[in-house]
């Protein structure tokens, strides 16, 4: 789950980014899911994009640690990965 804030409550909620289907910003950032369901939310696309490269990261990373028998049922023992943006071209990596 990636989670956003509700642009005009400011409400917390929790979207499967599987079930993107698309990001407008109209200018409004408008989230519609696969089964029609549409968010306005406070976050822009590009905060979303790197929320949803960051869920991918992690979901691959602890696959990965799973498949080589290294994962610990102790969720403070596991790999945190953070989006670093470089400062002179705005490009993100995973750390």
């Amino acid at each position: 789950m990636i989670f956003l804030a509700r642009f005009h409550t400011g409400e917390r909620i929790g979207i499967n980014p599987d079930l993107i289907e698309r990001i407008e910003e109209t200018p409004d950032t408008v989230i519609t899911l696969t089964n029609g369901s549409r968010y306005v939310v406070q976050e822009s696309l590009a905060e979303i994009a790197d929320q949803v490269q960051l869920y991918r990261a992690t979901i691959f990373n602890l696959a990965t640690r799973m498949a080589q028998g290294l994962d610990t049922p102790d969720p403070a023992a596991t790999t945190r990965l953070s989006l670093v943006r470089d400062a002179a071209t705005g490009a993100t990596s995973v750390d």
